[in-house]
């Protein structure tokens, strides 16, 4: 039998990155405890991004639009393994560890969510083919129309740094 999405055991971070403890996702959410982050923009040869709308159960920002796929590690997960995991589980994405690029380290805080996490970009032409349920739709946006399309959609707050970001990325 699988557990709750919320009895996951995910590590809580301090302000300086280092493990404080292990705590479950629910307690995390609940506490709005600082935690680790991965998120991974999908990126075409041709030089769009692809954008998702996130599930309106999800526990976090539902329902909003975001341009990377992601998500909480586990406990003693490398980043890399968890952007592997979580571009098959929300894309339908199989890429490799060799297959990212790191674009480095970044937080967010807000009044819902507080994370510390790693930033990668995968440039692909694959079909994506979310099964899981978190992602309801998907665009292709060119990075230069990405601040008009994010003021038209409603953004994850967490997203705008990296859209900031990745608008910047050259074509």
């Amino acid at each position: 039998m699988d557990s709750e999405p919320g009895d996951e055991l995910v590590e809580v971070i301090g302000d300086d990155g280092h493990l404080v403890r292990v705590a479950t996702r629910r307690q995390m959410r609940a506490e709005n405890l600082r935690h680790r982050n991965v998120a991974i923009v999908v990126r075409r040869s041709s030089g769009e991004v692809v954008a998702h709308q996130r599930s309106d159960w999800k526990d976090v920002h539902p329902s909003l639009w975001d341009v990377a796929f992601g998500g909480v590690p586990g406990v003693d997960e490398s980043d890399e393994d968890a952007a592997v995991r979580e571009l098959a589980e929300e894309a339908g994405l199989v890429v490799g560890a060799d297959d990212l690029v790191d674009l480095g380290q970044g937080s967010h805080d807000d009044d819902n969510t507080r994370w510390t996490g790693r930033f990668f970009i995968v440039i692909t032409d694959a079909l994506l083919t979310p099964a899981d349920g978190e992602v309801t739709q998907m665009v292709e946006v060119a990075p230069a129309d990405l601040p008009t399309w994010s003021v038209e959609h409603p953004v994850c707050p967490d997203a705008m740094a990296l859209l900031r970001l990745v608008s910047e990325l050259p074509a």
